[in-house]
């Protein structure tokens, strides 16, 4: 089976810029209760994920970084302790297993590499099950 059926569009996803700054990051994860947040630079090309551990991480690793201070930290800045893969378009459910194995959700990319949307990790289980059930 094709990744498309199974895609989140990126106009349902949120995502961030590596331009946002942690405080909205870590206000966009809380609001939406994610704990990891795709990447998506100003030309619309897959990033990386920014994560709630890169966050807490950044903190720990600088002492000096106050909470009160996460405004001027761009996540240009903040390292990518994943790396949660994307697939291409044409990908097929296996690949999407393998990678679930280790991701919340599973990036997906066209040939140039654009954010064109997600899978959740939620979406590959229920595809499994299903198969297991019949």
């Amino acid at each position: 089976m094709n990744v498309a059926f199974f895609i989140l569009p990126k106009t349902e996803v949120i995502t961030l810029t590596p331009s946002h700054t942690m405080r909205q990051a870590l206000e966009r994860m809380d609001r939406h209760g994610y704990t990891a947040v795709p990447l998506v630079d100003e030309q619309g090309k897959y990033a990386g994920a920014i994560t709630e551990g890169d966050l807490l991480f950044k903190m720990k690793n600088e002492p000096e970084l106050k909470f009160t201070d996460t405004h001027r930290v761009a996540l240009r800045d903040v390292p990518q302790r994943r790396n949660v893969v994307p697939v291409k378009i044409d990908a097929v459910m296996e690949d999407l297993i393998k990678l679930a194995v280790t991701q919340n959700f599973v990036p997906v990319v066209d040939d140039m590499d654009v954010f064109i949307g997600i899978v959740r990790r939620s979406d590959i289980i229920e595809y499994c099950y299903g198969k297991m059930a019949r």
